[in-house]
């Protein structure tokens, strides 16, 4: 890991998905987790202040970044509810089987470099009538702002980590195995059009 993955990009993501626009977009849909949640892509805990922490008993908190996990375990130990930091992937969990209520995750497929994957590896961890709660930036609706997108992908994917531009979220979870019963969009306010078009909503597995 080089320097700039283990020191810069950690502060830059935090910066990044940290900022009021997004801050709002977690708080439609992380108070909605409820029993055993498992976060894919913990990051450095940014939607602990927003889960209800009276409806989390466990939280599974999946960060495989090694520039992450200090920050993980460090916010982790501090939150309201219990967290186990999960240092792995989602195509690998070491989760049993049904053995989570909720699926949550956040401006994180951009960068799982396959993310109808993960999502199935999460998938199976749900327990029948589980669901996945998502929030996610990816391809825009209007062909000028998907043009300038797929310009600048090429540069952006390796100085935000790997973070696609283009990925067409709803097509991912419909993908994986996942009927998509509620979905939103929109373009975040204050925000790049070719950054700040969101999906967010609520799936259940097929």
């Amino acid at each position: 890991m080089s320097f700039y993955e283990r020191h810069v990009l950690p502060l830059m993501i935090g910066a990044a998905c940290g900022c009021r626009p997004i801050r709002r977009q977690r708080a439609k849909i992380v108070p909605r987790a409820e029993g055993v949640v498992l976060e894919l892509g913990f990051g450095s805990g940014l939607n602990i202040p927003h889960y209800d922490a009276s409806k989390v008993r466990k939280l599974y908190a999946l960060e495989p970044s090694e520039g992450m996990l200090a920050a993980a375990r460090s916010k982790a130990a501090q939150a309201p509810f219990p967290i186990e930091v999960l240092a792995e992937t989602a195509e690998n969990l070491s989760l049993p089987a049904a053995s989570v209520d909720t699926v949550l995750v956040t401006y994180s497929l951009c960068t799982i470099p396959d993310a109808v994957a993960a999502l199935e590896g999460a998938r199976r961890a749900l327990k029948p009538g589980g669901q996945l709660l998502f929030c996610e930036h990816g391809i825009a609706p209007d062909e000028g702002v998907r043009r300038w997108q797929r310009r600048i992908e090429p540069v952006w994917k390796p100085i935000a980590g790997g973070c696609h531009l283009t990925r067409d979220i709803p097509a991912i979870v419909t993908a994986a195995g996942f009927v998509i019963e509620e979905l939103e969009t929109m373009y975040l306010p204050r925000s790049p059009r070719w950054a700040g078009f969101n999906n967010w909503g609520a799936a259940k597995p097929v």
